[in-house]
């Protein structure tokens, strides 16, 4: 199944593109997003953004309630929305026009451009497409079980990541139901739907429709 970078995501649509740059597989640059974010965050145009506290930069142009928590490094992009009591642990970036809702926890993550994660949602050590949408309730689990490190199984391959932090990599337009679980090294392809109180592992191949781990059918 398409799994690469370009398989997977639209790079004109995040203000991390280069730091996909070298990079085959989208996970490989989760551990660099910290160090990316503190050298981004020095260059943005202070006309646009405002550095509100260390390494926390913030787009004039964006909604933060009073009562959400950012923790550095994290860029918050243009015209998003941090609701109350959102929870960004830190080496997050929040895409252009993208909503954090309440009580959403993100951490060691890049969402792009008009992603939504807007009501309970945990997104930790995951890359979200643009337009991606987390329903309720649905989160990104990010440590296998056993601790031992994530392997991303696409059909009879099986690709080693070295990571032992890896939630899921979810393409553009992916929707997520309500109430789901994406297990440890998923990936979902572009335009696909996933049934809410799913529980998702994998490669999930795009233009899909995931009704459970037996019946995933294409999309007419």
């Amino acid at each position: 199944m398409k799994i690469t970078i370009n398989d997977l995501y639209n790079l004109d649509e995040t203000i991390a593109k280069k730091l996909f740059e070298g990079a085959t597989y989208p996970w490989e640059v989760l551990p660099k997003i910290k160090e990316f974010i503190i050298e981004l965050g020095k260059t943005l145009d202070k006309d646009e953004y405002e550095e509100i506290s260390e390494n926390v930069w913030v787009a004039k142009s964006a909604k933060v309630a009073p009562t959400a928590f950012i923790a550095g490094p994290a860029i918050i992009g243009k015209n998003a929305e941090v609701r109350h009591c959102a929870f960004i642990r830190g080496s997050a970036i929040v895409g252009e026009n993208s909503v954090v809702g309440n009580s959403t926890e993100l951490k060691n993550v890049v969402l792009f451009n008009n992603v939504q994660v807007p009501h309970y949602n945990y997104v930790g050590d995951s890359i979200l497409g643009y337009k991606s949408h987390m329903g309720a309730g649905s989160i990104t689990s990010n440590v296998k079980s056993d601790k031992k490190l994530v392997i991303v199984k696409n059909g009879d391959e099986k690709i080693e990541t070295g990571l032992k932090k890896f939630g899921a990599m979810i393409g553009d337009n992916v929707e997520v139901g309500c109430g789901s679980v994406l297990n440890p090294g998923t990936v979902v392809g572009r335009n696909t739907n996933i049934y809410p109180l799913s529980s998702v592992r994998g490669t999930i191949a795009e233009n899909s429709i995931y009704k459970n781990q037996g019946e995933i059918v294409n999309k007419h």
